[in-house]
């Protein structure tokens, strides 16, 4: 467990996977780091982090993986204020490697805890959307409590997005695609729901897998009130 305060602690929405990177992880991070890092010090608004740039929304994905549909999203939107958090170096790694190749400058990356990020450091009210794709599952039942979309995370999504922001989910574990829907459901904040699959959400290998294995993904979109 994750220490928040000496009486408190919490469980991780996330498993702590080795840190071993590929030669080309490595270079990427030590060459370009500086352009795409958002530090993780005092309290950050998304209006300075993009420099010289005045984006049209502000967009954050929780848990870009391997980087290969974050980086697709950021370059269709070249307007868009894109930031990616992700706990995993090989994948920070990665999708330096993608933005880099794309010649994406609209993406900048954290490396930490969306929990942190998010209670210590993000300013309320920021936010145009949340984009959260396929997170862990934890599919056994004694490790359901660690699945990041509980109640008081949904309660906290609504506390960054601005009126109108949006949350769109994708996941492809039927169990935990009910249980997201019922907590939604249960919240004043957001309103929405099941949509079909949007166009603009890229099909990725990790996605190509579940659905050779015959899982069905499923999407939402809800809305802040």
């Amino acid at each position: 467990m994750e220490s928040l305060t000496p009486e408190k602690f919490r469980l991780r929405s996330f498993r702590l996977r080795g840190e071993r990177m590929t030669k080309a992880q490595s270079e990427a991070l030590l060459s370009h780091w500086n352009k795409f890092e958002i530090p993780l010090q005092g309290e950050i608004n998304p209006q300075e982090v993009f420099y010289g740039m005045k984006p049209d929304e502000f967009i954050m994905e929780i848990g870009s993986g391997m980087g290969e549909a974050t980086a697709q999203i950021a370059a269709a939107r070249p307007h868009t204020g894109y930031i990616a958090v992700e706990v995993h170096k090989p994948g920070i790694g990665a999708l330096i490697i993608h933005a880099e190749r794309a010649g994406i400058r609209n993406l900048r990356i954290i490396e930490g805890d969306i929990w942190e990020v998010l209670t210590q450091h993000w300013i309320d009210s920021s936010l145009d959307a949340f984009h959260i794709f396929f997170p862990d599952p934890w599919p056994k039942r004694k490790q359901s409590k660690r699945r990041l979309l509980q109640p008081a995370f949904i309660s906290l999504l609504a506390k960054k997005l601005k009126p109108g922001g949006r949350v769109h989910i994708a996941t492809d574990w039927v169990p935990y695609a009910e249980e997201i829907e019922k907590h939604f459901a249960s919240s004043a904040d957001f309103k929405g729901g099941v949509i079909p699959r949007p166009e603009w959400r890229p099909l990725t290998k990790f996605e190509n897998k579940g659905l050779n294995k015959e899982h069905r993904v499923t999407d939402f979109l809800y809305t802040r009130n």
